[in-house]
């Protein structure tokens, strides 16, 4: 078994609570020799971290300390950001290469949600179940990321009191399919692809 320790850097109080179980479930899936050891997420807004190269490398550092006493095999820093109204094949690479240009001895992979975290759990939504309200399997989109579909499908459809992101975000990554949700994600298939990667060991460890 391979343990691979995660520092997750997310700009939501929902990411904070659901990354976590994200990230172990994405591995059970895509990788399940592979043990998750995962960080205390670090929280900063994304406007400081597009606007300011000097928040995110602080960010990452911050991050990289944390790792530098994790038990595991493989250390890996993750930039987890929602796409918003950013293109994601733009955004993506440029806060990556700002990064390695400054801090090339890291690994660090860098995931952009489209359109938002929310999006990947309406891709994998069939198996959310007495999370949503009755009918809701017939209105789950073949498509959420072109349809810019995420929160407000999730909002307008679950179940009980108002949709709210720290308590029902974690509550639904625990339930949707991740298999299915790489299928109709783009993004979440890069994420999916980003920890396969390094559980392979093409990635490499930052330095203890």
């Amino acid at each position: 078994m391979t343990v691979l320790a995660i520092a997750p850097i997310v700009e939501g109080h929902g990411e904070v609570a659901s990354v976590r179980k994200l990230i172990e479930r994405t591995l059970e899936t895509v990788a399940h020799s592979c043990v998750p050891f995962v960080l205390q997420p670090i929280r900063v807004p994304k406007s400081k971290i597009v606007q300011d190269v000097s928040e995110l490398l602080r960010a990452v550092d911050l991050a990289a300390l944390k790792l530098s006493s994790a038990p595991a095999d493989r250390h890996t820093v993750l930039l987890l950001l929602d796409a918003d109204d950013d293109a994601a094949c733009v955004l993506g690479p440029s806060l990556l290469s700002a990064i390695q240009s400054e801090r090339a001895h890291l690994d660090v992979t860098c995931v952009i949600a489209v359109v938002e975290y929310e999006t990947w759990l309406v891709a994998g939504a069939e198996t959310l179940g007495s999370c949503m309200v009755d009918g809701f399997a017939t209105l789950i989109p073949t498509d959420p990321e072109a349809q810019r579909i995420g929160k407000g499908w999730i909002e307008r459809l679950i179940a009980g009191p108002k949709y709210s992101e720290t308590v029902d975000q974690v509550r639904l990554t625990a339930r949707f399919c991740v298999s299915t949700a790489r299928e109709r994600s783009k993004s979440f298939d890069k994420f999916c692809r980003e920890l396969e990667k390094r559980c392979l060991g093409t990635g490499h460890p930052a330095p203890p």
